[in-house]
């Protein structure tokens, strides 16, 4: 059995996280994982979110974080639509 802390680490983990799920129509949605955390927790999962895009960027030729590269590439696929 988990401690009780190591649940809310996972859940930070997963919050953090770059995947995101979508809806049926398309639209983004937000991770299950923060649902389940209080607000200290979700303010602890957007820092390490913050950190954690920094260090993508830092390490992406073209400086782009997974987020922006997803971005981009729905705006690029809408353009040629």
């Amino acid at each position: 059995m988990s401690e009780p802390g190591e649940d809310r680490e996972a859940l930070i983990e997963a919050a953090a996280g770059a995947y995101r799920g979508r809806d049926p129509h398309g639209r983004v949605q937000g991770h299950p994982a923060f649902y389940d955390l209080d607000e200290a927790g979700r303010e602890e999962a957007f820092a390490l979110a913050r950190t954690l895009r920094r260090m993508e960027a830092a390490l992406d030729p073209e400086g782009l974080s997974s987020t922006a590269r997803a971005v981009l590439g729905r705006i690029r696929a809408a353009s040629a639509g």
